[in-house]
């Protein structure tokens, strides 16, 4: 009875562990999309072949944790993004992803490169407002 137990128990867990790297490859897939990025130039990114990349996004492969921040970076969002951690909701007004990406990215410039974004921004959208 116990190896019974423990036999479905594991089956359960390689389900849900399985169903997990199915979730994060299917997020690679759309933020390498969002970015208009193919698979083999994501791949040149990573230094990894593009059967390798599509490996990930449908899950037959399971990306390695040491490749997570170089992934995240390439794709311009988190790691949270990527493993589809965070507070759990999701805001149903807000900016769109491409906008967001561009944001974050906006935050790793200079300040001074920051600031005159920030003018350009602000003087087009006082434009539009009249």
């Amino acid at each position: 009875m116990a190896t019974l137990f423990l036999q479905r128990w594991i089956e359960m867990m390689l389900h849900t562990e399985k169903r997990f790297f199915q979730d994060v490859g299917l997020r690679v897939a759309q933020f390498r999309k969002a970015q208009n990025l193919t698979q083999v130039q994501l791949a040149e990114m990573l230094g990894i072949s593009q059967q390798m990349v599509a490996s990930y996004e449908v899950g037959r492969r399971r990306i390695p944790l040491s490749l997570l921040p170089r992934l995240a970076q390439g794709l311009t969002v988190s790691v949270d993004a990527l493993l589809g951690t965070g507070n759990g909701t999701t805001p149903k007004r807000g900016p769109t992803p491409k906008l967001q990406q561009q944001l974050e990215r906006l935050s790793r410039l200079p300040r001074a490169k920051q600031r005159f974004v920030s003018e350009m921004l602000e003087t087009v959208l006082q434009q539009a407002s009249r």
